[in-house]
């Protein structure tokens, strides 16, 4: 198993799956793949806050989301800015509980919302996240 703190060794994708071990995480990557076709880049963060390797997904020069990887599920960092912000809250009633009280409890600072996401075991969450994923996509 990784030490997902280790700055020394740069784990490769399938290390990451397995030492999150969340049955969402490898359809989550495959949706993106295959929806977005992104730049994937594994990262060392020194964040306090989230220290150790995470994965950014970008496209076209603009940041899809982050991975955090936990152990036994992931985290990821969706920001709502200001061009996703009117679509976000339309959409958000017919987004699962869960997601509107993240929504709701992430303080927004500079028009934006760095929304982090707790992938477990709730589907819901999980394709309300591919949801903020596809709407920070298309937003212009």
């Amino acid at each position: 198993m990784i030490d997902i703190r280790d700055i020394n060794y740069t784990p490769h994708i399938d290390e990451i799956s397995d030492y999150i071990s969340n049955p969402f995480f490898h359809p989550f990557c495959t949706f993106l793949e295959d929806a977005y076709k992104p730049m994937c880049k594994i990262e060392y963060s020194k964040d306090v806050l989230a220290r150790g390797w995470n994965i950014k997904f970008r496209k076209s020069g603009k940041s899809l989301c982050v991975v955090y990887p936990q152990d036994g599920y992931f985290t990821v960092l969706v920001v709502v800015g200001r061009k996703e912000k009117e679509d976000v809250e339309l959409l958000l009633p017919q987004l699962s509980a869960e997601m509107q009280n993240i929504y709701r409890q992430t303080k927004e600072g500079n028009g934006q919302r760095w929304l982090m996401i707790d992938i477990k075991n709730n589907p819901s969450v999980y394709q309300d996240t591919l949801t903020l994923i596809g709407i920070r996509r298309d937003s212009k």
